[in-house]
């Protein structure tokens, strides 16, 4: 008889099958022929292996979870042109602002100024030549002897005042200068010729407004700011290298000067003190913290320039931040480690074949203050792609591939009221099987609804 009824057993109970269900890795579920409790009293009292557990309401949220790196971003070099010995130099991790010093040359001070442009040539007065000073010409600079109608005349003999006799250049300069019209206050007849014929004039370029901003900012006034530099300007500069301690020359050497957008963190140095001052002996970050992360190419659709994500940070707290910048280019990390700012995880390969292309995105944060005093570490990166509120979840291996097609939960009579039937027997019976519609899967869980699934039902998890 025990033969006999083993085939309709098979035929009336569940048939057991496995399913795979969307973002969930491997599921064992449960199958059935048919809905409802068509089984007999002996399959009720029998009861199946597995564990109960409640339809619950809840908030079922979907994230993307990725692996990122805390600091203050990439490292820059500054331009140092001066030329000398290194004689001091910063310590790691402190902060120059404007008018300050990153590093002394020749124990000179290279200072720091705000800007996006380089210092690339020197800023001061240059020296012209005044018109009349050579032969109506106006450019000629140096002495000598042209033939002429004086005897051992010099330049400017003939320019509109000469009157032929041959007096030296050296008693007619004077004359000579003012014959030709030249600028107002010329020099004395006495001054040598050379000193007659030159005269300061002003540079012009946004390099030079570039300057008197910084300069006006370290509270130096006396001129306009812009972008020309004058008798003024180079008065205040004097006043400046009076205090730096430097010679007070009213111009401002290419080397004595750097330029950032800003406040800066010192990096590293790759110099000593008494090393030549050449190359990049000192680097610079931004001096606010920031999160660089490497993503996979193929999983940046969260990585959107002003995307809200959620930080957790080395000790356990999560903090807002928001994508600042996402990289053009991908770039398959060297094989074997990880790619990035500041040795940055890399969100890539599970250590089989090829590591995956990866594209850095930067996050930053509005409130510097919540980061607390952590300058650098590993941290989470959490973005929420989809969230569900307010709906009945079950655990995802409750799930029951059914025979007729789409889901099911298996109902237990421990608990369960429905048609009257009060608190059950208590064993953790089957009552059958009840169709489900399926929504959100996140966390583990998975949203469902239909007409006969309410909050507190009891449904059996196959083991």
């Amino acid at each position: 008889m025990d033969d006999m009824k083993e085939p309709g057993r098979r035929r009336r109970g569940p048939l057991l099958i496995t399913a795979g269900v969307l973002l969930v890795a491997a599921v064992s579920t449960v199958g059935a022929l048919g809905l409802g409790g068509g089984g007999s009293d002996d399959d009720k009292a029998e009861g199946r292996g597995g564990r109960l557990v409640e339809v619950s309401r809840e908030t079922l949220t979907d994230r993307t979870e990725i692996d990122g790196q805390l600091g203050h971003g990439p490292q820059t070099p500054f331009p140092v042109k001066a030329r000398g010995t290194i004689t001091w130099l910063p310590a790691s991790g402190t902060t120059a602002h404007r008018g300050e010093q990153v590093l002394r040359v020749d124990d000179r001070p290279v200072v720091l100024l705000y800007g996006s442009l380089p210092m690339y040539r020197d800023l001061g007065l240059r020296q012209t030549t005044d018109s009349a000073a050579g032969g109506g010409s106006g450019s000629s600079t140096g002495t000598g002897e042209e033939t002429g109608t004086g005897e051992g005349t010099g330049k400017g003999a003939d320019s509109g005042e000469n009157s032929g006799s041959g007096a030296s250049s050296s008693a007619r300069s004077g004359t000579d200068a003012g014959g030709g019209g030249g600028s107002s206050g010329g020099p004395d007849a006495g001054q040598p010729a050379s000193d007659a014929r030159q005269r300061p004039v002003p540079l012009h370029g946004m390099d030079v407004k570039q300057f008197e901003s910084n300069l006006s900012a370290l509270g130096y006034s006396g001129f306009t700011v812009d972008d020309s530099y004058t008798e003024l300007t180079a008065a205040a500069v004097r006043r400046w290298q009076k205090d730096l301690g430097l010679p007070r020359t009213g111009t401002v050497d290419a080397g004595s000067v750097v330029y950032a957008p800003g406040a800066v963190r010192i990096a590293g140095t790759s110099a000593r003190v008494g090393a030549e001052a050449t190359g990049t002996p000192v680097t610079y970050t931004t001096t606010s913290r920031m999160v660089t992360v490497d993503a996979q190419a193929t999983e940046t659709r969260w990585a959107q320039r002003g995307t809200t994500v959620s930080v957790e940070l080395p000790d356990g707290r999560s903090v807002p931040g928001t994508v600042a910048s996402v990289g053009k280019d991908a770039a398959a990390p060297e094989s074997g480690t990880a790619s990035g700012t500041d040795g940055g995880a890399a969100g890539g390969s599970d250590g089989e074949g090829d590591p995956a292309a990866t594209v850095a995105v930067v996050i930053v944060f509005g409130d510097q203050a919540s980061l607390g005093r952590l300058q650098s570490g590993p941290v989470t990166v959490r973005y929420t792609v989809k969230q569900r509120k307010n709906v009945l979840a079950v655990p995802v291996a409750a799930l029951v591939a059914l025979a007729e097609g789409g889901y099911g939960l298996e109902i237990s009579e421990e608990g369960s009221e429905e048609d009257g039937s009060g608190a059950g027997t208590g064993d953790g019976a089957s009552r059958g099987f009840v169709p489900v519609r399926t929504g959100l899967f996140a966390g583990g869980k998975v949203e469902v609804s239909g007409p006969r699934v309410r909050e507190g039902m009891k449904v059996r998890v196959p083991e």
